[in-house]
């Protein structure tokens, strides 16, 4: 599986301004689209992910966890490891989710208006 990129959401994302929240969390999207290809570790999360800090990161992560979206699994051995990975239900949210992102890219600049005015 390919390493995340760090670029892979543009330093002005749309997530703080879109009206409409997965789970109430306005980081969800990004976190299900990071784990779109597959189990993904903390730490390969908080590449693309910088932005948010640690404490919201883990937030989000139970939140998504509690709804049913993704699936926490904790590896004893040989060395303690936790993966984070998208449920079915989890799966069938990225479709919507590319359809939220599509909106909001055709309507960015409305978006910034009405958060200016």
């Amino acid at each position: 599986m390919e390493a995340l990129r760090a670029d892979m959401f543009e330093e002005i994302c749309p997530s703080s301004l879109l009206p409409f929240r997965i789970g109430g969390d306005k980081w969800a999207g990004m976190v299900l689209r990071c784990l779109e290809d597959g189990p993904r570790r903390y730490s390969e999360l908080r590449v693309p992910l910088a932005r948010i800090s640690p404490k919201m990161l883990t937030q989000s992560l139970r939140s998504l966890e509690r709804d049913g979206f993704i699936r926490r699994t904790e590896y004893a051995e040989p060395v303690r490891r936790v993966t984070y990975e998208l449920t079915g239900l989890g799966r069938s949210l990225l479709e919507p989710l590319r359809t939220f992102c599509s909106w909001a890219e055709e309507h960015w600049d409305e978006l910034l208006d009405a958060r200016e005015s």
